[in-house]
């Protein structure tokens, strides 16, 4: 069974994950910056456009500068809303934060931020990354990262049937990974689609605890800033 997706999955969804991130990692206040403001952005972009180069509208080309290309992207990301979570909560913790509504504002940007970074992550290195999903047959794909619901609907009533990725040949796309990143962030856990692999699992393992330490220390803090 051939793959829908096999011209290649759109660029456009990760594409704009990719600027939503930069540009919120941008607009955070100044004391929850690493180093100058326009230095990560900039550094950023800079990875972001021979990708886009690359691949401007469908996930086709593949080669090794560009796969670490896109990781190096994806860590930079990584490690820039990284030190703004613990520079937040440094802020609490020190007692320097002092506009509730700021601190909110702050709090959600990094939250948003990451869950635009995990979704990225997850798309990346999953049965290895976009163009290998829709290019590479099955039996040689990488092992799965994922198990999503689709991988295992074959056997179900046929209306089900024909959307699972034995009948229609359905691989995940960018959305896909974005909605296992959102819910991860919310339930604090996965949902419907379980971590197979042991950097899958510590990744959302990663993002499980950074949202709860938004939810619950910052918001809870930044909600009692604002009475």
């Amino acid at each position: 069974m051939q793959r829908r997706m096999e011209r290649g999955e759109p660029r456009l969804p990760a594409a704009i994950a990719v600027l939503l991130a930069v540009a919120l990692y941008a607009l955070l206040p100044d004391q929850l910056l690493l180093g100058p403001r326009v230095v990560v952005p900039a550094l950023e972009v800079l990875l972001f456009v021979p990708l886009v180069v690359a691949n401007p509208r469908r996930m086709t080309r593949e080669s090794r500068h560009l796969r670490r290309l896109a990781i190096s992207l994806v860590l930079l990301i990584a490690i820039a809303n990284a030190v703004a979570l613990v520079l937040l909560v440094r802020q609490l913790v020190t007692g320097r934060a002092s506009e509730g509504t700021t601190l909110l504002l702050a709090a959600g940007q990094v939250w948003v931020t990451n869950i635009l970074l995990f979704s990225l992550a997850y798309w990346e290195l999953d049965r290895g990354g976009s163009v290998q999903r829709t290019h590479t047959p099955r039996p040689r794909l990488p092992a799965a990262d994922f198990r999503f619901p689709q991988d295992e609907d074959h056997d179900t009533i046929a209306e089900v049937r024909q959307r699972s990725s034995a009948k229609s040949g359905w691989v995940p796309g960018f959305l896909d990974y974005l909605y296992v990143s959102i819910t991860n962030s919310s339930a604090f856990s996965p949902t419907d689609t379980m971590p197979l692999s042991p950097r899958a699992k510590m990744l959302m393992a990663s993002q499980s605890v950074s949202s709860l330490v938004l939810s619950v220390l910052v918001i809870s803090r930044g909600i009692s800033l604002l009475k």
